[in-house]
């Protein structure tokens, strides 16, 4: 099982950065990085409310789960 992280097609839609994507969330860009590359093993309810309001967006456009 593995969940893809869609932030930066959100960002995209959004013509944000990362950069102002992180200020506004209340993240370092670093972490904003794990986050999109994948690497993150755990998202904070609070952090993914965060994001989706800045993004304007639902949980599901940001996290995908895709089979093996």
């Amino acid at each position: 099982m593995a969940i893809v992280v869609r932030i930066d097609v959100q960002l995209a839609k959004q013509k944000m950065s990362v950069g102002e994507f992180a200020e506004r969330v209340g993240l370092t860009p670093a972490n904003v990085a794990v986050l999109k590359n994948g690497r993150a093993k755990a998202v904070r309810f609070s952090t993914l409310e965060a994001m989706c309001r800045v993004l304007e967006c639902q949980p599901g456009d940001l996290l995908e789960w895709v089979e093996d």
